[in-house]
């Protein structure tokens, strides 16, 4: 016996629909999108309720004649420097990239469904999942937040996420938070546990968190940014923190900024504080931080080679709606910022090879609606739907190979050297690096009705050898590659389950 419904689109649009009772609400599901002409979705009943894709239709009590609906979610994507992840429209989740920073999530892939939102850390290769009953799932590095089991207990009603380098922090429903990975990086805050109530936001630095609680008073944890002791008295009525490698600034009530963190990474705002009054929105890159005043004017802090010197160009950043800074977390190249001003242009500064000159596409850079960066470059959506890159070419700041299909482009999200933009079908275009998310072609079939992507991010770390004579390499008691501490300058030795070894630290 078979029965015939109607299946409609939110758009109006309807199909009609026949399936056989013994067969799988699936098959209907995958009849109706063929119809309607469209990819992965939920199906509802005619109650709104989601149906069991995996069960009968005849224990589905779906009835001859049955008015249905199709719920279809544009694709999301998320990413890490070394891979994407993009949640379709039925809440799956589809990975690329490398397969030791997320880009395979075999292991974590039955739990990977009914998925809100994703987030990746900054670096370490990982990636956390809420699911719609607000537990959560992680995958990629072990060693670096991706094996929660030793807070999977606490992970419940978990509202946000949020991810350093190498570790996660979660605001949970009663407004505490939960943290994992590697423990000196924020992964453990035991330490500041009992201050850690009525939390409403969280950010992150590489290596520290600062939770913003609901009286505007700030609770940090974790190193290099950790310690907001010396400024602590200042942060109150503390509305949003923005954050740089090492550091952080936080717009308080009256519009006002305190910073703390290493003062080569912005975290020295002293020599302009007489300017930052009135600051609606700040931005970052990796060592520096620019300010929007109320007025539309900019404020700029940090090493002038990472975007903190913007006095080339102070007379042209008036009417400033945003600014999006490069995020190259290497050390290894500098930063930029790019300022989109109200009737659509760009204003760029700051190190010419990775996106601060922007010469050679102004003339396009017009109505510009998004800017979302890469390590190295930018990428602009224009008003058309179309997208200008510039910046550094290995940082996917070409994008000609693919420059005939970025057209009605919605979204663009970012690697530390690739690019992803989300089509207004829902289907996504890749460029950079291959080795960083790239290189798509393995899941594109997948890549349909995708809502969002996300990256994990992939850290490539300055030499630590300084010119010595004698490596600082050697072998790991199992084996792995480790490097020995440089004996001049400070450092901290990061160890996840895929690898050892010292970071410096400039101060």
């Amino acid at each position: 016996m078979s029965i015939i419904v109607e299946v409609a689109l939110l758009s109006g649009k309807t199909a009609t629909v026949k399936a056989n009772l013994d067969e799988k609400v699936q098959a209907l599901q995958l009849r109706a999108q063929n119809a309607l002409g469209v990819g992965k979705g939920r199906l509802l009943d005619s109650s709104g309720s989601d149906l069991d894709t995996g069960a009968l239709i005849k224990k589905a009590n779906l009835q001859n004649g049955d008015s249905l609906t199709l719920h279809i979610h544009h694709v999301q994507v998320q990413y890490s420097s070394g891979a994407f992840a993009a949640i379709l429209g039925d809440r799956t989740v589809v990975t690329w990239g490398r397969n030791d920073n997320g880009g395979d999530n075999n292991a974590a892939r039955a739990q990977l469904k009914n998925v809100q939102q994703i987030q990746a850390t900054r670096i370490g290769g990982t990636f956390a999942a809420i699911l719609a009953d607000t537990s959560v799932v992680t995958w990629g590095d072990s060693g670096a937040g991706g094996d929660s089991r030793a807070v999977q207990d606490q992970l419940k009603h978990v509202q946000q996420i949020q991810a350093a380098e190498y570790a996660f922090a979660a605001i949970l429903g009663d407004g505490s938070v939960a943290t994992w990975g590697v423990n000196e990086f924020g992964g453990d805050s035991s330490a500041v546990k009992d201050q850690l109530k009525n939390v409403q936001q969280i950010q992150a630095a590489l290596w520290a968190f600062a939770a913003i609680r609901v009286d505007g008073s700030v609770v940090t944890w974790g190193y290099a940014g950790g310690d907001c002791s010396a400024v602590r008295d200042q942060l109150k009525n503390v509305q949003q923190i923005q954050a740089s490698s090492h550091a952080f600034a936080a717009i308080c009530g009256d519009g006002s900024v305190v910073t703390w963190g290493l003062a080569s990474a912005g975290g020295n705002s002293r020599p302009v504080q007489d300017q930052l009054k009135n600051v609606q929105h700040i931005q970052a890159s990796e060592k520096a931080f620019a300010a929007v005043l109320a007025d539309g004017s900019v404020v700029t802090w940090g090493e002038p080679e990472y975007g903190g010197d913007s006095s080339v160009v102070q007379d042209q950043l008036q009417n400033v709606q945003q600014i999006q800074g490069t995020a190259c977390l290497s050390g290894l190249c500098g930063g930029a910022f790019a300022a989109i001003l109200r009737d659509g242009s760009v204003v760029t500064w700051g190190h010419a090879h990775c996106g601060g000159d922007s010469s050679a596409v102004q003339a396009r850079l017009q109505h510009v609606q998004q800017i979302q960066a890469s390590g190295g470059a930018f990428a602009a959506i224009l008003g058309n739907g179309s997208v200008v890159t510039w910046g550094a070419a290995e940082d996917g700041g070409d994008s000609s190979a693919v420059q005939d299909r970025l057209k009605t482009v919605k979204h663009v999200q970012a690697s530390q050297k690739a690019f992803a933009a989300i089509l207004e079908d829902g289907s996504v275009v890749t460029w950079g690096a291959d080795e960083y998310g790239a290189d798509s072609s393995a899941v594109q079939d997948q890549l349909q009705n995708v809502q969002m992507v996300v990256t994990a991010a992939l850290f490539m770390p300055r030499s630590v050898n300084y010119g010595q004579p004698d490596s600082l390499r050697r072998d790991g008691p199992g084996g792995e590659s480790v490097e020995d501490e440089p004996k001049d300058r400070a450092a901290v030795l990061v160890k996840t389950s895929s690898k050892s070894r010292w970071l410096a630290l400039s101060t």
